[in-house]
């Protein structure tokens, strides 16, 4: 593990980074389960839906990485709290319909049976718009910051980041690239959107929350750029090397689909080097906050040292 495989919670506490990010996810779920409506009436199912595939579990990587950045500017936590889970919603969202036969054509996601395989795919395709739409009633509502211009700018920034600019046009590129040979340049641009721009919105939310100046989020924005990017190429080594009960999902499903991935174009051993490369590079971004951000330099080498 890394110099920074330890660190100190908001509560003082000095845990490991995986402990760190357990303790924010109990937080967010306990948000999400407030927020997701109870199954009941004749629409039950598709809430049933919903909140199995939100509550499945997961390691609520961009809640904790609102969390992190938000600590940098004193927000407080239930703010930033409200924020991670709008963000996991779309998150969830997303997965739904990534697995759907359409797309990705995965029965398996967090160790269980897909959302379309638990129940089927009209309900799931329901499910993930439901998610989406409830996301953003999220961060619109006044507990989510009193300021109303900063919830309009959250609402902006994260529509930018799930839509066509984002997270759905690197879907479209994915979808485009199967069964052919694109380079490095297409698949970077596939997943800095796919990927990264779900975590740029979570490193940039904690400046939104905190109010802070240009600079301090343009770092924040730089940091989460390399971030995504190692956290994706981490991601394909692990699709590679991985078992499907360590991972939650499918194992070696990328190669057998003919899908474009850093591992596909680069190999292991250079894929490796270049995750590592992008951790390092995202650790110098941040140097202007000092030891503030050895929270978010953890997560970093968390993010390519991880198992799962």
């Amino acid at each position: 593990m890394s110099e920074l495989s330890t660190v100190r919670t908001a509560r003082g506490v000095e845990v490991s980074v995986a402990d760190a990010m357990s303790e924010t996810s109990r937080e967010v779920d306990k948000v999400l389960d407030r927020v997701l409506p109870r199954p009941s009436g004749p629409e039950a199912r598709v809430l049933e839906a919903m909140r199995y595939s939100t509550l499945a579990g997961g390691k609520r990587l961009r809640p904790f990485l609102v969390y992190a950045s938000s600590r940098l500017f004193d927000v407080p936590e239930p703010r930033a709290l409200r924020v991670g889970a709008a963000i996991e919603l779309v998150h969830s969202y997303s997965l739904i319909h990534d697995d759907l036969p359409a797309m990705d054509d995965d029965d398996l996601r967090r160790g269980q049976p897909s959302c379309h395989k638990k129940f089927d795919e009209a309900t799931a395709i329901l499910a993930g718009d439901a998610l989406q739409a409830l996301a953003f009633e999220v961060v619109a509502h006044r507990e989510t910051h009193p300021d109303a211009e900063v919830r309009c700018e959250l609402t902006r920034l994260l529509a930018v980041a799930a839509g066509c600019a984002g997270m759905v046009g690197g879907q479209m590129i994915d979808l485009a690239a199967e069964g052919t040979s694109p380079g490095i340049d297409i698949v970077s641009r596939m997943h800095a959107l796919k990927t990264g721009a779900l975590i740029t919105f979570a490193c940039e939310a904690g400046a939104v929350l905190g109010a802070t100046a240009k600079e301090s989020r343009d770092s924040l924005v730089a940091y989460s750029k390399e971030l995504g990017l190692a956290f994706q190429i981490a991601d394909d080594l692990l699709d590679a090397e991985g078992n499907s009960n360590d991972i939650g999902k499918t194992a070696g499903k990328d190669a057998a689909a003919g899908k474009a991935t850093f591992v596909s174009v680069l190999g292991l051993n250079q894929a490796r080097s270049r995750a590592h490369e992008h951790v390092r590079s995202a650790c110098d971004r941040l140097a202007g906050f000092d030891g503030r951000a050895d929270l978010l330099r953890a997560v970093a080498q968390f993010v390519v040292e991880r198992r799962s």
